[in-house]
């Protein structure tokens, strides 16, 4: 994996395939971000079915067309469909796999690990684990990372956990033996601080060069401007995460007209407070600070 990273959790590209042409090219050098996720939380997988999942998958790298890395999202709490579906998606030719643990019939930490050596034995393509408790319900310990490290095919974790803690432990035990990357856009620096490599991240949807402006300053060694864009858009990431992840971000597509695809069970606003009290005026303000801040 690179150096200096930033990837982009793409937004659902399921409805107009066509965006993903749209995706890559605001990804390419010029968009600033390293890769493309694909079928990750943003792109609400969970909500795909098989056919679909692959579909866009195979739309992803073709559109792509090498110009910039897909990371395919193949995760799932079925070990032998995660496995067939990371099969899928290394036969399309993708370049990486983002896999999740398991989430509602969760398994203990030994559990993990058989899941994973399960999938990674039978796929090449480069595994990147995904720990994010706060959906899944179930995290990986640091004793737990060193042991899936040693696996050739697992190389590197999407850390969500936001235990800066476990995260300094799981530095401390891996090593370079598992790359770890910040999985929650508040803690880019924090987490490169302790040897992180970059971000695989929501806000990069909204401004990509920007957020791969943060990892960039810092491994140049401008640790100080690092910190400083990591701080000036914190409001903002705070705005993308008002609401469950992916709604703010796909409002402020709609708002700013780059996004129009139709959506399939996706998650919607909550439109009635506590009280039963309309909260559109609420989301659509959410939106709009999102687009103001950004320019839009």
């Amino acid at each position: 994996m690179c150096n200096s990273s930033c990837h982009t959790v793409q937004r659902r590209l399921f409805g107009q395939l066509s965006e993903t042409e749209t995706a890559c090219r605001r990804a390419d050098k010029k968009g600033g971000v390293d890769a493309l996720v694909i079928c990750g939380t943003t792109g609400e997988s969970a909500t795909l079915d098989n056919d679909e999942h692959i579909r866009v998958l195979e739309e992803a790298v073709l559109a792509a067309d090498k110009r910039v890395p897909i990371i395919a999202g193949t995760g799932s709490n079925d070990t032998m469909y995660a496995a067939q579906l990371s099969q899928h998606a290394e036969a399309l030719g993708v370049d990486a796999l983002l896999m999740v643990t398991p989430y509602y019939n969760k398994t203990s930490q030994t559990g993990l690990i058989n899941h994973y050596f399960y999938i990674a034995d039978r796929v090449k393509t480069p595994i990147i684990l995904y720990d994010v408790p706060s959906r899944t319900g179930t995290a990986i310990k640091p004793e737990t990372y060193k042991e899936l490290s040693k696996h050739e095919n697992i190389v590197a974790v999407k850390e969500a956990n936001g235990d800066i803690s476990s995260i300094a432990k799981t530095r401390s035990l891996c090593g370079d033996d598992l790359d770890v990357y910040s999985g929650n856009d508040d803690e880019i620096v924090p987490i490169m601080s302790l040897g992180g490599i970059g971000v695989i991240s929501v806000l990069s949807n909204i401004l990509p060069r920007e957020t791969h402006n943060i990892c960039e300053e810092f491994f140049k060694g401008n640790v100080e401007k690092a910190c400083e864009l990591q701080l000036k858009y914190v409001s903002l990431v705070n705005a993308l995460f008002s609401d469950v992840n992916p709604i703010p971000v796909k409002g402020s597509h709609e708002h700013d007209g780059s996004w129009h695809g139709t959506a399939q069970n996706a998650p919607c606003p909550d439109e009635r407070g506590s009280k039963g009290k309309p909260q559109k005026r609420a989301y659509k303000a959410r939106t709009y600070k999102i687009n103001r801040f950004c320019g839009g």
